[in-house]
């Protein structure tokens, strides 16, 4: 489901386009993805309490990340001489949002034909395959066992995000830990039923 986001991080900075949009619904590890591109290309991350600073010095790679409330914040006026500023001096953008260019709310016709001529990419939600190996990462980041049918039984009945794996990763931790017992099906079932 993130196969060509991720492909587009790895390709930086042979980017064909100065800016490239990825977009999805939450829990789907755009953030995360945000987090890779800094540790790859040292990306600055824009200083919202002064946005004179961005345009005086644009070079170099940004991230903007959650971008519809990015523009709330900014305002259109000074986002759209941050763009122009950063292409002016060759350099790359990735903007994250929830949903593509063509869908944010803009109202400047300039900024608006700018970001609908950016690439843009869609992390969807993760399939099984990519959530059954977060599921047994987080797992073992915690040390913890847990066999296949309990694998099984938590992607046909959890939400598909990675924050639900998360946090479902957590809860069981912490249930197993008090009771000190395995993480079995029917702790599962149990935390499964209590989440409705």
């Amino acid at each position: 489901s993130n196969k060509e986001a991720v492909e587009w991080v790895d390709r930086w900075p042979s980017w064909p386009s100065p800016v490239i949009a990825i977009y999805g619904p939450p829990g789907a590890g755009k953030t995360h993805l945000g987090v890779i591109f800094i540790e790859k290309t040292h990306a600055r991350i824009p200083d919202l309490s002064n946005p004179t600073r961005w345009i005086e010095k644009p070079e170099g790679p940004w991230l903007i990340d959650d971008f519809e409330k990015f523009i709330d914040r900014v305002g259109e006026e000074a986002l759209l001489h941050f763009f122009n500023s950063v292409i002016e001096a060759q350099g790359k953008m990735l903007l994250i949002g929830r949903h593509p260019p063509s869908k944010w709310n803009l109202l400047l016709p300039d900024l608006r034909s700018r970001l609908l001529a950016v690439i843009s990419v869609e992390i969807s939600s993760p399939d099984d395959t990519l959530l059954a190996a977060v599921l047994v990462k987080l797992l073992k980041d915690r040390q913890l066992n847990v066999n296949t049918e309990v694998i099984m039984y938590l992607l046909a009945r959890m939400e598909r995000s990675f924050t639900a794996a998360g946090n479902l990763v957590d809860i069981l931790d912490n249930l197993a830990l008090s009771e000190r017992r395995a993480i079995t099906i029917p702790l599962v079932k149990r935390v499964l039923n209590n989440w409705k």
